[in-house]
């Protein structure tokens, strides 16, 4: 492992948009590698396999092979061997369903009948482009049948370049106001997902490790909760208004520089490697 302190990295809003590389951002990833620096991509995107985001990186110059870690891997870690579980999700939460020995009873957007519901342990709710009506019913019944409500993440929103789209959270809300039941959250900032990082990297104290994000809501909160310090870009969700309008907030982390805020991604790494 690198002897310099790892680097959490965020990819949507921070690397990419819509797999659209951010100006500087393959260059700045090299000059931390280059550094000693491990990067580990801690993102919530839960619809793509694994393989298929360390492919995405690779087709732009990043090798990440066994460096990225998702809102759906984190979600799986929360299941059972041999329980059975309602989806609504898409193809990188089928993934963590199945490597977690659990039994994929059926999704909410198949043709299946609703019979089945009656059955499930756990349903796992995450991004999914088909959620109707229909799989919100599916959903919220088996929920309020008994199932624990497992959630990959709760970000409402998901930056493209052509600006925010609804996200996973979006669709979480809905199932949560249809069944009266509180989820369950294991992606960024909840803990979960900490547990995961800590896994992966083999490593409990994270104090000198940055967490390189562009919203305060989700990879801030999740910096703090895994114990580690916050660069906020401005390349996603967040723009120098809400720096300004957040910073009365985070007035300690400002001042002990446990959160600085830089322009993008590049910027971050010119100042770690002291360019």
């Amino acid at each position: 492992m690198p002897s310099a302190a790892p680097i959490l990295c965020d990819l949507d809003g921070v690397v990419w948009l819509m797999h659209q590389p951010i100006a500087g951002s393959v260059n700045a990833i090299q000059l931390l590698k280059n550094a000693g620096h491990r990067v580990l991509f801690v993102t919530n995107n839960s619809y793509s396999v694994i393989s298929d985001q360390e492919n995405a990186l690779a087709k732009i110059g990043i090798d990440a092979y066994n460096d990225v870690v998702t809102s759906s891997q984190a979600a799986g870690a929360l299941l059972r061997k041999g329980e059975r579980v309602l989806l609504g999700g898409g193809p990188g939460a089928v993934e963590a369903v199945k490597n977690a020995g659990a039994v994929l009873a059926g999704r909410s957007d198949d043709q299946t009948d609703s019979e089945i519901d009656q059955e499930v342990d756990t349903v796992m709710v995450g991004f999914h482009p088909s959620f109707d009506y229909r799989g919100l019913t599916r959903l919220s019944q088996a929920v309020r049948n008994g199932a624990r409500l497992i959630a990959t993440n709760d970000d409402a929103t998901y930056p493209t370049p052509r600006g925010l789209i609804p996200g996973g959270g979006s669709i979480l809300a809905s199932v949560v106001a249809a069944s009266g039941v509180e989820p369950i959250i294991a992606g960024k900032p909840h803990q979960p997902m900490a547990d995961l990082v800590r896994q992966v990297l083999g490593v409990t104290d994270l104090s000198d490790t940055w967490m390189v994000g562009d919203r305060p809501s989700t990879d801030g909160l999740f910096a703090q909760t895994v114990g580690c310090k916050f660069a906020q870009v401005l390349t996603g969700i967040s723009s120098l208004k809400d720096v300004s309008d957040d910073v009365g907030n985070n007035a300690s982390d400002q001042a002990n520089g446990n959160r600085q805020v830089f322009a993008d991604l590049e910027t971050f790494a010119k100042m770690i490697v002291g360019l």
